[in-house]
């Protein structure tokens, strides 16, 4: 370690004599520790001069690393001075499941393990957490990550949701044939969600309207709250919004899209308190939803 941070402060210094002040350590100390170094590593780190030293493109390539990797050490040192009894759990979500259905729930998480803080950020891409600093991660997919533990938090089965508003009495949707009257949000990357609801409906497609084009089905969702047309949105992370009155959902027939949604975390690292505490929370809290959105379903009946 102490190798690493030598190297660090020479290369942005350009001197091992600046280094050696920085450091409180002798210049002939910090010259030893280079060249220990570089032999270990086989390779050439610097270019000597009479009075500066410059970095090889190896050197470099090793210095962007090392910057990186002394970093993440002195923010976990920092967070464990500054929070000596907090477990930290850094977690990486799908942003329709983070603002759809976690955040409504965070807030028992909370109560239940306040020595647990939760440090979320939003990936809409599958991050390698064998080289980042994540712990876990809600991935959307199916569920194919050999080198990850997966658990399995709820498959995504859309069915058609609007805001109340839309729907005018001159044509209630009484069957499915009746969204012919309104236009239909899509999702830009899966445009064949809505040919596949209505044909599993025995509905044909054409003449249908075709509104909105969106990047998301969060966008695609919040569309139809702002009564913009009908979208597809998923049962689960829709139940609040419909228990609410905030959408509503007039057909429960439903596209199993054969995707899900995954809790995650790399098989080589270790399961912290947090970790395991997270785990087992949402996987509960995710379940009880499932119960209840199902029971709903069945009393519709």
């Amino acid at each position: 370690m102490r190798s690493l941070r030598i190297f660090e402060a020479a290369a942005r210094n350009g001197s091992f004599a600046i280094a050696a002040q920085e450091l409180f350590v002798t210049a002939s100390a910090v010259s030893h520790q280079i060249k220990n170094l570089e032999q270990h590593l086989g390779v050439s780190l610097f270019v000597r001069n009479k009075r500066s030293v410059e970095l090889t493109p190896t050197g470099v390539k090793y210095l962007v690393a090392i910057k990186q990797a002394l970093n993440g050490i002195d923010v976990a040192t920092q967070d464990i001075k500054s929070n000596p009894n907090v477990d930290i759990v850094k977690i990486g979500v799908a942003p329709n499941f983070l603002v759809r259905w976690l955040m409504p729930h965070l807030h028992k998480f909370q109560s239940k393990y306040p020595d647990v803080e939760l440090q979320i950020y939003t990936s809409n891409e599958p991050i390698d957490l064998t080289k980042s600093n994540t712990d876990m991660a809600v991935y959307f997919g199916l569920g194919d990550w050999h080198d990850l533990d997966v658990e399995l938090l709820f498959k995504v089965s859309l069915l058609p949701v609007s805001s109340e508003l839309l729907l005018d009495n001159k044509h209630p949707l009484e069957s499915p044939r009746d969204l012919l009257h309104y236009p239909l949000i899509h999702v830009t990357k899966r445009l064949y969600e809505w040919p596949e609801w209505l044909q599993i409906s025995n509905i044909d497609y054409s003449g249908y309207q075709r509104g909105l084009q969106l990047s998301s089905s969060q966008l695609a969702t919040t569309a139809a709250k702002e009564n913009l047309g009908v979208a597809l949105a998923d049962r689960i992370l829709s139940s609040r919004e419909i228990d609410e009155g905030k959408l509503v959902a007039p057909f429960d027939i439903v596209l199993d899209t054969q995707r899900s949604f995954f809790l995650v975390h790399s098989k080589y690292s270790l399961v912290t308190y947090g970790m395991s505490v997270f785990k087992e929370w949402v996987l509960d809290a995710v379940h009880n939803d499932i119960a209840g959105a199902e029971s709903g379903a069945d009393k519709s009946k």
